[in-house]
């Protein structure tokens, strides 16, 4: 008898099962009934993103597939505020931003030199679109309703290698030390590789100088003559073939928005983060 060929959705669910394995302990503390692990929740979650389902349809989901609740390892489904509750803990990002670095070092990419392209893009709240609730609400409840998800990504893999999220609009650059913190932790950087809104020569320097990398970001003069007076930003005149590659952040989120849709449910801000980041490491672990 041959075997049956592993779905995408039962290969995303038993990758998230065993990377999530490697990052938390089965259980939160001493008192859990141990009805369900920590790894097996966090599974859930991720197949909820990649199926683009809201917290009861993955549930059905589950309920009608045996074979999904066997590479979950489930006896029985989890009831849907389950997974919510879950969603609402506070260090659930913090899993997710080691399962994030376990994805990496699980294809071999942790310490081969590889341009980093670093890109962000914005993640509203519900089906309505951005002008209607623009238009209904102003400007401010809106900001309060989208994320911002910054990305540094391996080029070639498609891969996050650093991740933050913060609410509503802001510049760039305020994500940019934390990004760049976790890009020294889970990579090597061959290139660091960024548009204008990174365009700074602290950037430059760190990448050059502590990471013995090249840096590749689109300057924007800020003389009256229209120089460039700082030393690496002045390079930045004529940038490399290499700056191509930057494309290949908005490749992620692209891929990302298709994959897991571009909106968000959630309605506390510590959800809506949680969510946004959710997405991030799904896509990872789906490709």
């Amino acid at each position: 008898m041959a075997h049956r060929q592993m779905t995408r959705l039962e290969a995303v669910a038993k990758m998230s099962l065993q990377v999530a394995r490697r990052c938390v302990s089965s259980y939160g503390c001493v008192t859990s009934r141990k009805d369900f692990t920590q790894p097996q929740l966090i599974a859930c979650l991720v197949l909820r993103a990649v199926s683009k389902n809201d917290y009861r349809g993955v549930c059905e989901l589950l309920t009608l597939s045996p074979t999904l609740r066997r590479a979950l390892g489930l006896e029985k489904v989890p009831h849907w505020t389950t997974l919510q509750k879950f969603m609402a803990k506070s260090h659930v990002p913090q899993i997710i931003d080691a399962m994030i670095g376990q994805v990496i070092a699980e294809v071999g990419w942790t310490d081969r030199p590889t341009p980093v392209a670093v890109d962000s893009t914005g993640l509203q709240n519900g089906l309505a679109s951005l002008h209607y609730q623009t238009r209904r609400f102003g400007g401010v409840k809106t900001a309060r309703k989208s994320v911002k998800v910054s990305v540094a990504v391996l080029c070639g893999v498609l891969l996050p290698a650093a991740l933050v999220v913060d609410l509503g609009a802001s510049p760039d650059m305020k994500q940019m030390p934390a990004l760049m913190a976790q890009i020294e932790a889970t990579s090597t950087p061959s290139w660091l590789l960024a548009d204008a809104g990174y365009d700074a020569e602290w950037v430059h320097e760190r990448c050059r100088e502590q990471w013995n990398a090249e840096s590749a970001i689109r300057a924007i003069p800020r003389t009256r003559d229209g120089t460039i007076k700082t030393r690496w930003r002045a390079l930045m005149r004529e940038l490399p073939a290499v700056y191509g590659l930057r494309w290949h952040a908005e490749s992620f989120f692209s891929g990302m928005k298709r994959t897991t849709l571009a909106t968000l449910s959630s309605r506390t801000e510590r959800t809506l983060l949680t969510e946004a980041a959710m997405k991030v490491l799904a896509y990872a672990i789906r490709r």
